[in-house]
């Protein structure tokens, strides 16, 4: 495995861990069966509490070619530094990854974790290093 790879995978390890134990906090807690916008709601309450800087529905552009081709909104931003998506879904497609993947792609954020409030509770870390950004440029 090179550096490089090594070096992403550790990238925001802690403050990615405690995000996934709120995460689980918040399931634990409200269980099963809501809209998205009540787990994404109770989570951005959950990480303040721990003193995290969080915003919610993040506007961020799409360019082509130089052109702004559209937009999309991130459900959640912690700390400036890791994306959040959120799902209630039966469990996570590879769309939803492809999803994330793509908003670390149009934006200088390196990690993403897609967070599904389904029937089990389950998350995947998604890492687009900004250094691969730049060679895919």
């Amino acid at each position: 495995m090179s550096d490089r790879k090594i070096n992403e995978q550790f990238l925001h390890h802690d403050l990615t861990k405690a995000i996934i134990g709120t995460f689980f906090e918040v399931y634990n807690e409200l269980g099963y069966g809501f809209i998205e916008s009540v787990y994404e709601n109770s989570l951005c309450i959950a990480l303040r509490d721990k003193g995290l800087k969080v915003h919610q529905q993040i506007a961020i552009p799409v360019w082509f070619r130089g052109k702004q081709v559209g937009d999309f909104d991130a459900d959640v931003l912690i700390d400036q530094l890791i994306l959040l998506e959120l799902k209630t879904a039966r469990a996570i497609e590879p769309a939803h990854i492809a999803q994330l993947l793509n908003y670390l792609k149009a934006t200088e954020i390196e990690v993403g974790l897609l967070l599904n409030f389904g029937p089990r509770p389950e998350f995947k870390r998604v890492v687009f290093g900004n250094e691969r950004k730049a060679l895919a440029s």
